[in-house]
């Protein structure tokens, strides 16, 4: 579990996020939404420690990881997995050799081992027969499925994934977000995701932070985003008419 408690971060004399407060359960997909802009992506760099937070505590199962020292950061980093926006596959290097690169540089196994686990990975995201391949050769989706094999191959105790769809059509996101939640309910893992995807946020968003201005104005489930008492989180969620008429839907049958 990640707790974010009483979080500030300012750039100069601008305040980014101002006191935020939130809780990121183990073994649930727990997502960050809010407008461009909003700061959701300054919040999860303050999680993850590419920013230093001007005051507050990012809490890992109890530890504190902005007043550790830098050796204890490093360590704490090993229990993390991380997906880029772009997938940041390297180009020169295959799909298994992309997939054992954290291991290659982390793990004391034998290289015969090391290969075994990144191809278990990879049969995880359904890219069996694709070790050989190279990024270039594989489509949008299939990186993004590399990714994902990459960023479990250390066994991570928490999975941080930005923007995991972007760039990609509706159908492959779907299968994208259906490979997040299997991996995060299957391993236990506290996976972060940073989306604007509605269809990621009903689908999959068991635990949901909203950001807003940077604050945190509302936390709760799909389930329960559809009643949320909170303008802005309206207005967001139901800016296109496809979710607006599911929201007119939604009230009419709870009133019938």
């Amino acid at each position: 579990m990640i707790t974010v408690e009483h979080l500030y971060k300012s750039f100069e004399d601008k305040e980014v996020l101002k006191d935020i407060n939130a809780v990121f359960r183990d073994g649930e997909v727990n997502l960050i939404i809010g407008q461009s802009g909003s700061g959701k992506t300054v919040f999860m760099k303050n999680i993850v420690g590419l920013f230093e937070p001007t005051k507050g505590r990012v809490l890992y199962d109890n530890r504190d990881f902005v007043s550790m020292t830098k050796k204890e950061k490093i360590m704490l980093r090993r229990e993390m997995g991380m997906i880029f926006q772009n997938a940041a596959l390297f180009d020169s290097l295959t799909v298994l050799d992309n997939v054992m690169f954290p291991l290659d540089m982390f793990s004391d196994k034998s290289y015969e081992d090391r290969r075994k686990r990144a191809l278990e990975c990879l049969a995880r995201v359904n890219l069996q027969g694709a070790e050989d391949k190279y990024p270039g050769e594989i489509s949008g989706g299939m990186q993004k499925r590399v990714a994902i094999a990459r960023a479990i191959v250390l066994e991570p105790k928490y999975l941080f994934c930005d923007e995991p769809n972007s760039g990609l059509d509706p159908k492959t996101s779907i299968v994208i977000d259906e490979l997040i939640s299997g991996i995060t309910h299957e391993d236990k893992i506290t996976t972060i995701v940073n989306t604007h995807d509605m269809n990621s946020v009903m689908g999959i968003g068991e635990n949901i932070t909203f950001i807003c201005e940077g604050r945190a104005e509302w936390q709760g489930s799909n389930k329960e985003i559809m009643d949320a008492d909170n303008k802005n989180l309206s207005d967001f969620i139901f800016a296109s008419d496809i979710l607006r008429q599911a929201k007119q839907l939604h009230d009419a049958q709870r009133k019938g």
